[in-house]
């Protein structure tokens, strides 16, 4: 029977049961009541197996409890007198100390004695070998062996270096000096000569050489000046050849990248820090080419034009930043290697000529793009053509911007910025002004300005038509103006962006500082690309930069400021344009309403007014002035037509952000301001009622019979008015109330209507007011 079962955690009596009468049912089913009594008699005998088993333990247990107690009373004797003993010791040695300290003093001072009896005898060891080395010494250089003398001089300053203290050791110094002043030239026509075969075991003698004797940096002067003297000989041949300056750089640069590889190479087998060796080599032939590079540049820029000066400059920084990429991409796989302060050293050396020009980039490009967009014509004899040239005018202008950002990038990458947003808005500000001038010569030919009242009544679209296109090329403007400045401010941000700190702050000293720091940290990881200018050299631009870049991160690129007065330009502008426009349409109805007040009949009488005095108003008809008016306003929805049906986007984004003249009273609710040729005709009516309001006060004399006409001509101008679904101005509506009042009702029905008006129609009807 397995009672393993019992001592299991997840025991269950009933399954335990169960499972034990399952089997006997199977085997035995009539057998059951047998088995339950065996199991049970079974289950008694293991109870009473464990109770012996757990009586036996407990009394094994009792039997060794005083046991454990003597063991650990016993324990604790024996730490107690191991605590007694160590006191006893402590004493001991405190006591050994106390008696023993003279004694050791006295060893202390022996044991120094003897240490300076060593130094003296060294030094007395040394000082014989000097005197025999230098009496020597001139026996061995008549050898020539460099190798021997080297060593004889090596030994030399070895016991040199014993005799600081000696009262000549100054002299013995410049002799030594002297010695080696004396191998140095017995050995240079051969280290030339190592250097300019390139014999890597000749080479290496001498760098053991010059180690040994402390004159390495002599060996590399040897070693720059050998190479120098070849690069620099090669660069003279090139600016004497017919090659245009931008080749001659890129000659010479790839001459210089060929000696990189084949000296590092060469150099690896030789010197400790090659590529250390190699740098300084390059930043030598750099400041050593004659004519220096800063010349050349110089001499080109005077010779060439101005309007293709920018462009010369590009090419040339175009060659020299192909040769500082060969070198960065040279120098990357071992770049932790490297001297990180000559590999700067090296960047400044390449980059240093242009240095003035990046310094006045937005001097150059403003320049450039004034003498550009002076090319392009926008005056012209015929208004057509005008409208023409300011239509091309647009791609070109936003070409020559675009263009601006690119040489920015090339010729500063990114820190320019400064100066492009000042050339940008001086090539806007140009442009909007020849813009403005032609927008005045147009106003010329069409004779806007010139109003003749006399002149006779003729409809003339054409200049309307003109301005029209004219308002949408100010929408492609404002347009491409746009989307150029959210271009613009893209490009800065991921050109420049590297230059800011994420600890900038614009309110205080300490973020420039910080980005300062940051900046030199991450110069660390490649110099070539951490190359900073204008931080050093005009601290007040970088710093208007550091904010520009901190605005656009965090206001974000769509939150446009950049180009803020060139928008606002192009906004005046637009206001021009449908001022223009506005002018044009205007211009007949001005020349008819100017003549009103100095038209025969107001104030003299005749035989037709005798005859008409006591007939009914209905029987007047409209004056021939009123009547040109009244069909020229209602032929305007025609014309206005191409605002509703042409699918313009530039023309209804100029239309949008202009505002025209005569906007509606306060209080009328106008529906014309959904629609944009409704808003031009309610423009229009409202300006041909204000403007006839003021010719009719001018009106110097009214008879009873020409109030009558005068009413009934207004009376045409409103019903005109309403066909077209405009409202009568208020002014108009009081003009039309006073005049038809009878001279009784006069002073009545003045009253609430504006004085000076009530005042001026009285007058003029000769009443009292």
């Amino acid at each position: 029977m397995d009672f393993s079962r019992f001592l299991s955690d997840e025991f269950e009596v009933k399954g335990w049961v169960n499972a034990a009468f399952r089997a006997v049912q199977q085997e035995a089913p009539g057998k059951v009541d047998a088995h339950a009594a065996t199991l049970v008699m079974k289950l008694q005998l293991f109870i009473q197996e464990v109770n012996n088993a757990v009586e036996e333990t407990s009394h094994q247990a009792l039997q060794n409890m005083p046991r454990v107690l003597r063991e650990v009373e016993v324990l604790k004797q024996e730490a107690t007198f191991l605590k007694e003993q160590m006191i006893l010791v402590k004493e001991d040695i405190k006591k050994f100390e106390e008696d023993t300290a003279q004694s050791m003093q006295v060893l202390v001072e022996i044991d120094r004695v003897k240490s300076r009896m060593q130094l003296a005898a060294e030094s007395l060891q040394e000082a014989d070998k000097w005197s025999t080395l230098s009496a020597d010494i001139e026996e061995t250089l008549k050898t020539q062996d460099v190798s021997l003398i080297s060593a004889k001089l090596t030994s030399m300053q070895s016991s040199l270096a014993m005799l600081v203290d000696t009262p000549d050791y100054s002299e013995k110094c410049v002799h030594l000096e002297a010695l080696k002043n004396r191998l140095e030239a017995m050995a240079s026509p051969q280290i030339v000569a190592a250097f300019n075969s390139q014999s890597v075991d000749q080479a290496k003698m001498f760098v053991k050489v010059f180690t040994e004797i402390d004159r390495m940096p002599q060996l590399l002067a040897y070693y720059y000046k050998c190479h120098k003297v070849q690069l620099v000989a090669v660069w003279q041949e090139l600016c004497q050849s017919d090659l245009s300056l931008d080749r001659q750089l890129t000659e010479l640069y790839d001459t210089l990248l060929g000696t990189w590889h084949t000296q590092l190479q060469w150099a690896a087998q030789v010197f400790k820090n090659p590529h250390e060796v190699v740098t300084v080599l390059l930043i030598q032939t750099l400041g050593a080419l004659v004519p220096s590079i800063p010349v050349c540049l110089s001499t080109a820029m005077e010779r060439t034009g101005q309007d293709t000066k920018l462009a010369q400059l590009l090419e040339l920084h175009d060659a020299t930043v192909h040769f500082a990429k060969g070198l960065e991409v040279a120098m990357l796989p071992n770049l932790k290697e490297q001297n990180l302060v000559k590999v700067m050293e090296l960047v400044e050396a390449v980059y240093a000529p242009y240095k003035p020009y990046q310094l006045e980039y937005g001097d150059l490009e403003e320049e450039n793009l004034l003498i550009q967009i002076s090319a392009v014509p926008l005056e012209h004899w015929e208004v057509i053509d005008c409208v023409q040239e300011l239509q091309h005018s647009v791609s070109k202008l936003f070409t020559l911007a675009a263009g601006a950002i690119d040489s920015c990038l090339r010729l500063t990458d990114g820190l320019g910025v400064c100066g492009l947003l000042k050339a940008l808005k001086a090539l806007f500000s140009k442009y909007t002004s020849d813009f403005t001038n032609t927008l005045q010569s147009i106003r010329k030919k069409c004779k806007l300005d010139d109003v003749l009242a006399d002149g006779p009544f003729q409809e003339d679209w054409t200049a309307f038509q003109s301005s029209v296109r004219i308002i949408s090329i100010c929408g492609e403007l404002l347009h491409q103006c746009g989307d150029f400045e959210q271009q613009l401010a893209n490009r800065i941000l991921s050109a420049a962006g590297k230059y800011l700190s994420d600890s900038y702050s614009p309110c205080s000293f300490s973020g420039l500082q910080d980005t300062s720091s940051a900046e030199k940290k991450s110069s660390i990881k490649n110099p070539w690309q951490e190359y900073n200018y204008l931080s050093k050299e005009n601290p007040s631009e970088y710093a208007s930069l550091m904010e520009t870049l901190y605005t656009l991160k965090e206001k974000g690129t769509g939150n446009l400021s950049l180009l803020s007065p060139s928008r606002a330009a192009l906004a005046r502008l637009n206001q021009l344009c449908q001022q223009l426009a506005f002018d044009s349409v205007f211009l007949r109805i001005k020349q008819q309403l100017l003549q009103l007040p100095r038209m025969e009949g107001w104030s003299s009488g005749g035989l037709g007014e005798t005859l008409t005095d006591d007939l009914p108003n209905f029987s007047l008809t409209p004056l021939e002035y009123i009547s040109n008016i009244g069909q020229y306003i209602m032929s305007l929805p025609l014309h206005l037509e191409p605002f509703v049906t042409q699918e313009d986007s530039a023309l209804e984004l100029a239309l949008h952000a202009g505002k025209l003249p005569y906007p509606p009273e306060q209080g009328d609710e106008l529906p014309e301001l959904d629609n944009v040729a409704d808003y031009w005709l309610g423009s229009i009516a409202r300006a041909t009622m204000q403007t006839y309001c003021e010719a009719i006060l001018q009106i110097p004399q009214l008879t009873p019979h020409s109030t009558k006409q005068l009413a009934t001509d207004i009376d045409y101008l409103i019903n005109v008015m309403d066909a077209l679904g405009l409202q009568p101005s208020r002014a108009l509506q009081n003009i039309v109330t006073l005049l038809k009042a009878k001279p009784e009702e006069f002073r009545q029905a003045a009253k609430g209507l504006p004085r000076r008006m009530a005042a001026g129609i009285a007058a003029m009807r000769g009443l009292e007011a």
